[in-house]
């Protein structure tokens, strides 16, 4: 491992236990399906690293803006089989079993039938441990590996190639996979060999910022049904005891009433119900995810589903019966 690349590791994996194999190609195209907003800057950072990205749509309309990032779009899904490393990121289980799988009834191969042997999905996806279990082991029937590396971090982050990725499985599976991952992101974090445990830190990880982002909201609220001027709260708060990124990047959205999308809350749900089904599997209550989920489920009945998770802030507010001016800040 080069002493440049930004990986640590949890969970007993060790950087001893990452050997280099060497079978990464520089030169070979990277397959790549999931191109909606994070996908697509994440897709640019690999090209602007020197990848030739093959990216797959299902619309016909995404192939001239691709092809201007420098990818080489496709509507023919086979061409991602040639690959030696194809990337997906996707919003649900549903949509990466059927990349995996196949889609029933169109007659498609999915990754696993119809990648080489000794190929690599990596599986950016953020989706349950239960699925990514699956899609492991039905990789490794035919051969090939599988790394789940789902990631911290909006958009705006993959952008900037600032996202924090947590990876997972065979050592020399992720080995391989570091050049791309350093490609995309400003640290990874190597949890084992078990891909599922990747996705169980993202999904813990999402209702630790989910939570933070109700509590925010609320004390806002409170603050401002006292006449307390929320920015200098806040600001003591981030400058003291509440330090961390979560607390200091969401409470400033929450007082700026700034709900640009980012992270849309029905695929907060969504992440939130993965978190749920996880903590009932381990009989293990998490009593603030369900207000959590509870919030989500008002703010997208209010017709809020197209905004950033920080309209946490907002539902708090209209539950503590603040109104505020239209239209809401979405910058």
């Amino acid at each position: 491992m080069s002493k440049d690349q930004s990986i640590s590791t949890l969970a007993g994996l060790t950087a001893s236990e990452v050997e280099p194999s060497g079978r990464l190609s520089v030169e070979g195209e990277i397959g790549f399906v999931g191109l909606g907003h994070m996908g697509t800057a994440m897709a640019a950072n690999l090209i602007a690293a020197g990848r030739r990205v093959v990216a797959y749509v299902r619309h016909p309309d995404q192939m001239e803006k691709l092809a201007a990032l420098g990818l080489e779009p496709t509507m023919d899904f086979s061409r991602l089989f040639d690959r030696e490393v194809v990337v997906s990121m996707l919003p649900d289980d549903a949509a990466v079993r059927d990349v995996v799988l196949g889609r029933e009834g169109d007659g498609v191969k999915g990754l696993a039938a119809g990648l080489k042997r000794g190929a690599i999905h990596l599986s950016m996806s953020t989706i349950s441990a239960a699925t990514a279990s699956r899609l492991a082991a039905e990789h490794a029937r035919y051969g090939q590996g599988y790394v789940a590396a789902p990631v911290f971090g909006n958009p705006d982050a993959a952008k900037a190639r600032q996202l924090f990725i947590v990876a997972a499985g065979p050592s020399t599976d992720v080995e391989r996979c570091l050049p791309l991952l350093d490609s995309l992101g400003q640290k990874t974090f190597a949890v084992g060999p078990d891909p599922s445990h990747a996705n169980l830190v993202k999904l813990l990880g999402n209702m630790m910022t989910a939570t933070t982002l109700e509590v925010l909201g609320e004390v806002v609220a409170v603050a401002l049904k006292r006449g307390l001027e929320p920015k200098p709260f806040i600001d003591i708060m981030t400058s003291t005891m509440f330090g961390g990124r979560a607390h200091k990047i969401y409470g400033d959205k929450i007082v700026r009433q700034s709900y640009a999308p980012g992270f849309v809350l029905p695929l907060v749900l969504k992440d939130v119900r993965l978190a749920l089904a996880e903590a009932e599997n381990a009989g293990a209550p998490m009593p603030s995810v369900n207000v959590v989920r509870d919030r989500l489920i008002t703010g997208i009945a209010r017709g809020y589903a197209d905004l950033d998770w920080s309209a946490l802030g907002l539902i708090a507010a209209e539950e503590a019966g603040l109104q505020f001016n239209l239209p809401r800040s979405v910058n």
